[in-house]
């Protein structure tokens, strides 16, 4: 552990930087300053700062085979393991403390003949993110960084974006970084998992490519020489090939000025008198190949290929296309979107061949660093998974192409088989659900079935068209001026679209398997709410129906005002989960007491009848008014039962929130900045109301017309700007919910 300034510890209490050692390297370098070249390592979503440990131990070997001619000092940045890829209020301050970390790590060379005046930052996920958000920073010198590797970065977009601070932050350092690429001087390489990597799909990773700025490159780690393997989100912090491969880069970018010089050998090819008969040049290395199509290079008169030493011998050949069986070249014409997906089979059958030969199949993708290599031994059957994680540009004619080396013995068949925003579709088919339920309550005087009413509104047709039709007319200028003069967002299926997500039927697809998911989350929360009535009659007694619908009761203010002050003293999503638990403690309460109510009608049903006739003869209403309360009360959950879903979905979206202040409750006692305390304060009064709020309460309201009317509007703007926001959708949520509180007052 590095011993922090007090000012900053105290500033900082949750985070910690440390220097990663083994063994004798570890023992020398308890006693600083140091000697070597400052790496620093940030870790991302919930990742620990022993993560550096891989790519710290390769490193230390290399540096041991060279007898410590040079070695990398890793640094690893302790961020608590906070939840940042959910929670965006620490992102800031993450980034600032890396700052402070970087001047630290500098002055621990202070006196070195040749001291270090930057660092090279290796940035996992979220990390990848902060690290270039450091240029962001006011007082920030660019040069205290000279290279930044991300691995599994989304760099384009957040994964969940939970909250407004995720999104904004994503906004401040891709704006910046647009804006300001000519000035950025800094060498950045995006590492994508692959399709392995279920997280972050690798079309979030890639930089934006500006023509001025060249010294960013986006790459799929099955594309990287000598790793060529898809890798899961956290495996590639410690995937073997992808850690020597970038070792070896980083020995290979040493300064020979300071003395840490490295041998080069250079193959030169003369062209000119091979172009009348070749058409091709294939180069292949130990563990790389590489074929140029001379045409392609008409002004070239040499090729000269650069190997560093340590990779190895290389061997050269010239290839004829129309050769039998050595080089075959297929394209996948009308291949260029992400949703495509197919299975290629290559089947080999060799004449004459007794031992297995290797053959190499290469997936090359033209406009994105994607390719994916498969080695095969011939004669076989061989199936290679054919998707794409970054859509073909418009403005690009290339097409991909199947690469095969193989061998003149054998002849080979190809066959092709064709083979977030969720939860805000979820929340629509519900909010349909919810306006049809106090739509027939308006019209009819009784609350219908959940299931029913989502079965007869939950359409997509109600919701699609607006979308699309808006979609299309924000391509006119005079409609997107009228737009943005209304302070409207930009619409979700717009940015879905430039991230190559928005394809034909994905979001009918999305609205029926969010309306299959609102449907069993009611059954499951009906069933619930059934089995904790069940208990809670076991343990209590029996209660009654009540009989005074009393809105407001003397306990009622006292309790909103206290979960208020929780939510403004701790978390706001604390508050919520308060709030959501009173809230269905009322419901288990009325259901216990409407199950009583049943039970008693059926084992005395004469003494019900004896009842009814004294109660007509006595013209005494209170049997009468059971009968309604009881058929009000039943009216009464059905709509609390749709209130509950669209609830558990608020608390849902908030727990990240909740779960971060959990985490840092020992460092911080209110969460600050907190995404969900203006909600909290709206909510908690609201869901107050609705808890001692029955339908008979709400039928004559003259409110509840116009409240019926809400859920739909609403509906379709929870898929048009909560699709890719998912923390717009509470706020779409509680105006219906309002509503309905305010029909008990007019």
């Amino acid at each position: 552990k590095i011993e922090l300034p007090k000012k900053l510890a105290k500033r900082y209490p949750a985070y910690e930087l440390y220097l990663y050692g083994e063994g004798s390297y570890a023992e020398e370098h308890k006693v600083l300053p140091l000697t070597g070249i400052p790496v620093l390592f940030l870790p991302g979503n919930a990742g620990s700062y022993k993560q550096v440990r891989s790519i710290g131990s390769i490193a230390l070997r290399k540096a041991e085979d060279i007898d410590f001619k040079y070695h990398f000092d890793f640094f690893s940045v302790n961020f608590n393991e906070e939840l940042v890829a959910l929670y965006g209020g620490s992102l800031q301050k993450q980034t600032k403390f890396v700052h402070e970390c970087i001047k630290t790590i500098l002055k621990l060379y202070k006196g070195q003949e040749f001291a270090p005046k930057s660092v090279a930052i290796i940035g996992h996920s979220m990390g990848g993110l902060v690290a270039r958000a450091l240029l962001t920073l006011k007082n920030f010198k660019q040069d205290l960084i000279n290279l930044l590797i991300t691995q599994a970065t989304p760099h384009v977009a957040p994964v969940m974006p939970l909250d407004r601070f995720i999104t904004d932050f994503y906004m401040t350092v891709n704006n910046y970084w647009i804006l300001n690429a000519r000035h950025i001087n800094l060498t950045t390489l995006s590492v994508a998992g692959g399709f392995r990597d279920y997280q972050v799909r690798s079309g979030l990773t890639f930089l934006p490519k500006l023509s001025h700025h060249t010294s960013a490159l986006s790459v799929v780690s099955s594309a990287v020489p000598k790793t060529w393997v898809s890798t899961d989100h956290l495996s590639i912090v410690w995937c073997k090939q992808l850690q020597l491969t970038t070792i070896r880069a980083f020995f290979d970018l040493i300064d020979a000025d300071t003395k840490q010089e490295s041998d080069k050998i250079y193959f030169t090819f003369p062209l000119a008198n091979h172009r009348k008969i070749y058409t091709h040049v294939y180069c292949q290395s130990t563990m790389l190949s590489l074929t140029l199509r001379l045409q392609d290079y008409p002004s070239l008169s040499h090729l000269v290929v650069y190997v560093p030493s340590v990779h190895g011998r290389l061997s050269s050949r010239k290839v004829i296309l129309n050769t039998s069986g050595l080089f075959y070249n297929i394209e996948l014409l009308n291949f260029g979107q992400i949703y495509q997906a197919f299975k290629v089979n290559v089947v080999s059958k060799c004449s004459g061949v007794k031992e297995e030969i290797t053959s190499i199949y290469k997936l090359h993708i033209p406009w994105s660093y994607e390719d994916s290599l498969t080695i095969a031994q011939v004669p076989s059957s061989t199936e290679i998974s054919v998707k794409l994680h970054i859509a073909q540009p418009e403005n690009d004619s290339h097409v991909a192409l199947l690469k095969m080396y193989t061998s003149s013995d054998c002849q080979y068949e190809v066959v092709r088989f064709h083979g977030g925003a969720l939860p805000a579709y979820v929340i629509s088919s519900i909010l349909l659900a919810y306006g049809g339920q106090l739509y027939s309550l308006f019209s009819t005087g009784h609350c219908l079935e959940y299931a029913a009413m989502l079965d007869k509104e939950a359409k997509p047709y109600k919701v699609d068209p607006f979308v699309i039709m808006v979609k299309f007319l924000l391509g006119y200028k005079w409609f997107k001026e009228f737009w943005d003069m209304l302070l409207l967002p930009e619409l979700d299926a717009i940015v879905l679209t430039s991230q190559s997500m928005c394809f034909p039927l994905v979001s009918l697809i999305l609205f029926l398997f969010g309306t299959c998911t609102a449907y069993w989350g009611g059954l499951l929360s009906s069933t619930s709410v059934r089995l904790l009535s069940s208990l809670w009659l076991t343990l209590k007694r029996p209660s009654e129906l009540p009989k005074d619908m009393k809105i407001i009761s003397p306990d009622l203010p006292i309790l909103t005002v206290v979960l208020i002050i929780v939510s403004w003293a701790t978390c706001g999503a604390f508050a919520i989960l308060l709030t959501y638990l009173y809230y269905v403690f009322k419901i288990v309460h009325l259901q216990a007491s409407l199950t009583t109510f049943k039970n008693s009608q059926t084992v005395n049903p004469k003494h019900s009848r004896r009842s009814e006739k004294k109660s007509n003869h006595h013209k005494d209403s209170t049997v009468y008014q059971l009968r309604l309360s009881a058929s009000d009360a039943e009216d009464s959950l059905r709509m609390h039962s749709t209130v509950i879903n669209l609830l558990t979905w608020i608390v849902l979206l908030s727990m990240p929130s909740l779960i971060y202040w959990l985490k840092n409750l020992r460092y911080y006692f209110k969460l600050n900045p907190d995404p969900c305390k203006p909600l909290a304060f709206i909510l908690i009064p609201t869901m107050a109301v609705l808890g001692n709020t029955y339908t008979a309460s709400i039928k004559s309201s003259k409110l509840l017309k116009t409240t019926s009317q809400f859920p739909l509007p609403l509906a379709v703007g929870v898929i048009a700007f909560g699709s890719a926001h998912l923390y717009r959708v509470p706020c779409f949520v509680f105006i219906p919910l309002l509503l309905h509180a305010l029909c008990n007052f007019m």
